[in-house]
C-alpha cells in the first residue's frame, strides 16, 4: 500500500540502537517522538524522564538509522532542501517530535535555540502545543501545593505558573515565523513540515475521513457516529472473546456533524469549503456559516477566496473562538 502510514509514538528514552533495530523489520514508517523541549530546565519542569542529551541522541539515532524507514515516492520532496535549509540528509526519515511552549522555564530565546534545533537536525514534521494545566496531574497537584507563584528570579524551589497567554502568543507567534523562515508549511494550527511531510493519518481525522479505533478506550468515526470502546482491558478483552464487545456510542446531527467540519477544518490550510458545507448540511447551514463569517471577514481574522474560508495568520491566534461563532447551537 503506497499510501500506507504506520506513526509510533515513542519518549526519548525508549530509544535505543536495539530498539530501532526490531523497529526495522516492522510495517512501521513514521515515528512520533515526545520530546517536548531540548533544554534541561523546562525538561525538569514537566517532570519528564528524560533530559536534553538523550533528546537529542534519540533524533540521531533514529535518523541515521532510519528506523527501517525510507521514504522513496515522496514526489513533493525536492532534491536542493538540503542546500536551502541547511539540512544534512538529502534521504529525510520521516520523524515528528512532539514540542511544548508557554512553559515558564522558557524564555523567548530559548524557544528560538528550541526550534533551531529541530532545523539543524533535518526533522521534517513538528507538532508544537501551548502547555495546559490539566487535571489530576503532577504539575497541576504540584500548582496546589504552591498557591503563591514564585517571584524569584530563578524560582528555585518553587512551581511556577504557566506563562500569560500573551507571552504564549509571542512565543506561537516566534513559532509560525521560524518555520516559515525554514521552508516548514504551516498546514495546521499546531503542525508544520517540509513539504510532502504532511501527516496522513492527522490530516484524516482533521478532514473527517471516517476511521476505526482498536483497543481499549480507543474511538472509531464513521462519518454520522462515534464509537467508544470500554476503558478497562479485561472487560474490553472479555467482550471481544464472547462476541459482544462494550462500546458506547454517539449518533451525531446534522447540525453536530456541521460544527465539528467547522471546527476541524478551520484549523488547517485547506480551510472551510463552503459548497461543501452546501453538499453535506444544506443550505441552511451553508447560509449561516456565510453570515456568521462575514464580521470576521471584516475584522481580518477570516479570508474567503473562492468559497474557501481560511484563517489569516492573526486569526490563528483566535481560531477557537471564531469557530466557536460559526458553530450552531442546538
Amino acid at each position: 500500500m503506497e499510501n500506507r502510514e504506520i506513526t509510533l509514538e515513542m519518549n526519548p528514552d525508549d530509544v535505543t540502537p536495539d530498539y530501532l533495530e526490531a523497529l526495522s523489520y516492522s510495517a512501521i514508517n513514521r515515528v512520533s517522538l515526545g520530546v517536548q523541549s531540548f533544554l534541561d530546565e523546562d525538561l525538569k519542569y514537566l517532570g519528564r524522564s528524560h533530559d536534553a542529551r538523550q533528546a537529542v541522541m534519540a533524533v540521531e539515532l533514529i535518523r541515521d538509522t532510519r528506523c527501517g524507514m525510507r521514504v522513496e515516492g515522496r514526489g513533493s520532496r525536492v532534491e536542493d532542501q538540503e542546500e536551502k535549509f541547511g539540512i544534512r540528509n538529502s534521504e529525510f526519515v520521516n520523524l515528528n517530535v512532539d514540542l511544548i511552549y508557554g512553559i515558564p522555564t522558557l524564555m523567548n530565546a530559548h524557544w528560538r535555540e528550541n526550534l533551531q534545533r529541530v532545523i539543524d537536525l533535518g526533522i521534517p514534521h513538528i507538532s508544537a502545543y501551548a502547555l495546559t494545566v490539566e487535571p489530576k496531574t503532577q504539575l497541576a497537584w504540584q500548582i496546589r501545593q504552591n498557591p503563591s507563584p514564585s517571584l524569584s528570579p530563578t524560582g528555585e524551589g518553587r512551581i511556577r505558573y504557566p506563562v500569560s497567554d500573551d507571552q504564549a502568543s509571542e512565543q506561537f507567534e516566534i513559532l509560525i515565523d521560524e518555520m516559515d523562515k525554514a521552508g516548514y508549511i504551516h498546514y495546521e494550527i499546531s503542525n508544520f513540515c517540509l513539504p510532502g511531510y504532511e501527516s496522513r493519518h492527522n490530516s484524516n481525522y482533521w478532514l473527517g475521513v471516517p476511521y476505526l479505533g482498536l483497543g481499549p478506550s480507543a474511538h472509531s468515526y464513521n462519518g454520522t457516529s462515534r464509537r467508544w470502546n470500554i476503558l478497562n482491558l479485561t472487560s474490553y478483552i472479555h467482550g471481544i472473546q464472547t462476541g459482544h464487545p462494550h462500546t458506547e456510542e454517539e449518533i451525531l446531527s446534522i447540525s453536530q456533524m456541521y460544527n465539528e467540519y467547522v471546527m476541524t477544518s478551520l484549523r488547517t490550510v485547506w480551510g472551510c469549503d463552503l459548497q461543501e458545507i452546501h453538499q453535506r448540511f444544506g443550505e441552511w447551514h451553508s447560509s449561516y456559516f456565510r453570515d456568521q463569517a462575514i464580521r470576521h471577514l471584516a475584522s481580518g481574522h477570516l479570508t474567503g477566496n473562492a468559497g474557501i474560508y481560511t484563517l489569516t495568520r492573526k486569526g490563528k491566534f483566535l481560531a477557537d473562538g471564531i469557530a466557536a461563532d460559526l458553530f450552531v447551537e442546538e
